[in-house]
């Protein structure tokens, strides 16, 4: 089997590559748009649904609940009711999401410094993609 990456099944660790593999869970996740920009939101302390979604400019309340919950699911967020009229619910990173922080935080500044050249060769991209396609003259 000719691979480009390591099969780091041979040292006892994962092989994200594997349909089967375990750790494809949390790539599937951090690869999750909302699942990254709501843990990047709750670095900051616990916030309440209303305030994630006023956060998080584009979801929409259902995306957002379902993404809340699956955070929740994976032990990454928990959420909590606290018993007034009207109930109010707030979510939190738990110590394996807070773990997940310095991650977040590097995928956020490098996405920051290099924001312009994404959106420069995605123009260029384009650009080249508009043009009729020519022949190559040897």
């Amino acid at each position: 089997m000719d691979t480009t990456f390591p099969d780091l099944r041979q040292y006892g660790g994962a092989d994200a590559f594997l349909r089967e593999c375990q750790a494809r869970i949390v790539f599937d996740m951090f690869t999750n748009k909302w699942a990254g920009l709501a843990m990047g939101a709750l670095l900051g302390g616990p916030r309440r649904f209303n305030e994630l979604r006023r956060m998080l400019d584009g979801v929409t309340q259902k995306m957002l609940a379902q993404t809340l919950r699956a955070l929740e699911r994976d032990g990454l967020v928990t959420r909590t009711v606290y018993p007034t009229i009207p109930p109010r619910v707030e979510y939190e990173l738990t110590e394996l999401g807070r773990s997940a922080s310095a991650m977040l935080r590097a995928i956020g500044e490098w996405s920051g410094e290099h924001a312009d050249e994404m959106i420069a060769a995605r123009r260029a991209y384009d650009e080249r993609a508009a043009r009729p396609v020519e022949p190559v003259r040897a």
